[in-house]
């Protein structure tokens, strides 16, 4: 369904007077409850927007804290573990999450529960959180963070989200650069000016996991601290990798066709042209970071177009 001016106003009309999702999907017809929430948060966004303040929402920045398999074995080095030498599988300890440019940093961990490794209540926060992004940004989240989280949805019987596009930030640095290690100790060390990664100092090691796991509180405010930080770590690691990268056109997530930069400029000057074997294109630079985008016209008249040969 196209969300036109009016559909908008009575969308947001129908959510201030609390209507359910579900109730403003029935009202419209032929869309789902998922649809009308994003519809409805892109039109606050929007509303909200200014040239000097910009968030492409719903950008969320994901961290998660896994609890160790323990298992038995017979050496220390190069074990196959049976299913059957399982002894406990792994859980989510901890999660954080901010959305990007905002100030409120969101965590949740396992630390009241009887068993540190039941992680079903904390689950329900990160589903909400995933099912309303477009976009999720994390450290080798693609390979891990999101499918592991993916996997506990599945073990607790929470559906899938709705689906959302993602950015890593180390796959980012591995397509890019060629960096002494793309972990994001090395990287947030060497190119983060405010945030690096934690190196949870008062329980080194796997100590900091095996201390939370028996309760003690004085490991669980460091593992949130640690938690925490990997986000804002992340989160400042993006914005110096994002110039380098245009995989993801963020101005699709606004109704406005004025654009704007993933850093929240819209001062933009033009740098030349793209070329292809049958078109040239205006290319412009974020005059904030140095983002490069190219616009879509090509600026051959159609006489040269035409006496084009490959």
């Amino acid at each position: 369904m196209s969300w036109t001016k009016s559909k908008i106003e009575k969308l947001v009309k129908l959510r201030m007077e609390d209507s359910t999702w579900g109730d403003i999907a029935e009202e419209f017809g032929d869309v789902s409850p998922n649809n009308c929430r994003k519809a409805y948060y892109r039109a606050v966004r929007d509303n909200k927007r200014s040239s000097q303040s910009y968030n492409p929402q719903k950008v969320l920045i994901i961290d998660i804290e896994t609890s160790p398999i323990v298992a038995h074995v017979w050496q220390l080095f190069d074990n196959n573990v049976a299913l059957n030498q399982i002894v406990e599988d792994w859980s989510i300890l901890s999660w954080s999450a901010k959305w990007l440019n905002s100030d409120k940093v969101m965590y949740m961990d396992t630390r009241n529960e009887k068993n540190p490794r039941n992680d079903k209540n904390i689950m329900q926060g990160l589903w909400d959180l995933l099912d309303e992004s477009d976009i999720v940004i994390g450290q080798n989240s693609k390979s891990f963070d999101i499918p592991k989280i993916f996997a506990r949805f599945l073990k607790h019987g929470l559906p899938r989200p709705s689906s959302f596009r993602q950015i890593d930030t180390m796959k980012l640095a591995k397509k890019h650069f060629k960096f002494t290690s793309n972990r994001l100790e090395y990287m947030t060390k060497e190119f983060c000016e405010h945030v690096q990664k934690s190196d949870h100092k008062k329980f080194p090691g796997h100590t900091l996991w095996a201390e939370c796991l028996k309760g003690n509180q004085e490991a669980w405010s460091e593992m949130e601290k640690y938690n925490v930080t990997d986000i804002l770590g992340t989160e400042e690691l993006f914005k110096r990798l994002q110039p380098w990268d245009n995989s993801l056109n963020f101005n699709v997530y606004h109704n406005s066709e004025h654009n704007t930069c993933a850093c929240g400029s819209d001062s933009f000057k033009k740098h030349g042209y793209v070329y292809t074997n049958t078109a040239k294109f205006q290319r412009f630079i974020c005059q904030k970071c140095g983002a490069e985008s190219v616009d879509k016209t090509n600026l051959l008249n159609k006489d040269k177009r035409k006496s084009l040969r490959k």
